[in-house]
């Protein structure tokens, strides 16, 4: 009987103790190993959509485009007949196709206008002038407008007698009244100006922004040393905002390769003016080419690489130290 009240089911008391002190710091280090393998898994948890709606709408697409490319597909048959690089041949042989990659250059002189403007206006604005609120109000107004009210407004202002014209009368220079949109010599020339008052918004609040996070202790120490304005903007806003001057390049760039909605709604890409965008949609639905225009659309997606990768190493993206 002693020993039956001196055991625990036969086992002797230390060695249930011991049992049970075992198995109280089993249970914790499991749960911390199963806390730690959940904080692992959450993330991917997160991820699991983004990365669906990212492979259905863009991965996808994008591998059929470049199968369409190297077939013969009109857009409605079901068959498609594989024809290897035959379409990419094409771009670049046929003269009305790589015609309007010269088009683009328009475009490219265009942004670096607006990025020259951009960057006077942010720079004065950045500092104490009368009135920069409502400046800064009207220079960023244009960038909310939807393009196809632009688009519109702008074709009224070209249009033979129009606005344009009439203010050109008015301050004397009627002989300089031509057709804006129907010349094919200057219709490129007057897009290209649309864009610049469209777009020159969006990189004066980058350029503005990125100024005024500069430190104001720069500008103090410099005013002390009698550094003029201009020794300021080049030895303390250039470098300080070098990295979004290098991303308005790239958006520049390549906006200017993929120019579609003001040529497209003020000519349809008339008397010269077809962007490569245009052209590939024209392509497509006019003429029923779905394999060649995807093969311009592959086309125009390496170059914007190209063009990217090449600014990338030419002014590389490292960090500015101003202290």
């Amino acid at each position: 009987m002693s020993q039956l009240t001196g055991t625990t089911g036969g086992v002797p008391p230390t060695a249930a103790l011991t049992l049970t002190a075992e198995a109280g710091e089993r249970t914790p280090r499991k749960a911390g190993r199963q806390g730690k393998r959940q904080l692992r898994i959450t993330p991917y948890l997160f991820l699991i959509a983004p990365l669906a709606l990212l492979i259905t709408f863009t991965f996808v697409p994008a591998g059929n485009l470049i199968w369409y490319s190297l077939t013969d597909w009109d857009g409605i048959d079901r068959q498609k007949e594989f024809i290897g690089a035959e379409n990419y041949i094409r771009i670049f042989t046929e003269p009305e196709v790589f015609r309007v990659f010269f088009v683009s250059l328009y475009y490219i002189g265009a942004s670096f206008i607006q990025m020259a403007i951009a960057l006077y206006f942010a720079t004065i604005l950045s500092f104490t002038t009368r009135f920069r609120n409502f400046f800064k109000g009207v220079l960023f107004f244009p960038y909310l407008i939807n393009g196809v009210a632009i688009g519109l407004v702008f074709l009224y202002l070209y249009q033979p007698g129009g606005t344009l014209d009439s203010v050109l009368k008015l301050v004397g220079l009627e002989q300089a009244s031509t057709q804006w949109l129907g010349n094919p010599e200057v219709v490129n020339m007057s897009l290209a100006a649309t864009s610049v008052w469209r777009y020159t918004g969006l990189n004066f609040v980058l350029f503005l922004g990125a100024i005024q996070s500069i430190p104001s202790q720069l500008y103090e120490a410099a005013d002390l040393d009698g550094a003029s304005k201009w020794q300021q903007f080049r030895y303390i806003i250039a470098p300080g905002i070098k990295r979004i001057i290098s991303l308005s390049f790239i958006l520049a760039i390549s906006g200017s390769l993929a120019v579609f909605e003001i040529p497209y709604i003020m000519t349809n890409g008339a008397n010269g003016s077809a962007t490569f965008v245009i052209e590939t949609i024209q392509r497509a639905f006019n003429f029923r080419q779905v394999g060649f225009a995807s093969a311009m659309a592959v086309v125009l997606l390496l170059i914007v690489l190209i063009v990217t990768f090449v600014q990338r190493k030419l002014v590389p993206d490292d960090e500015v130290n101003l202290t």
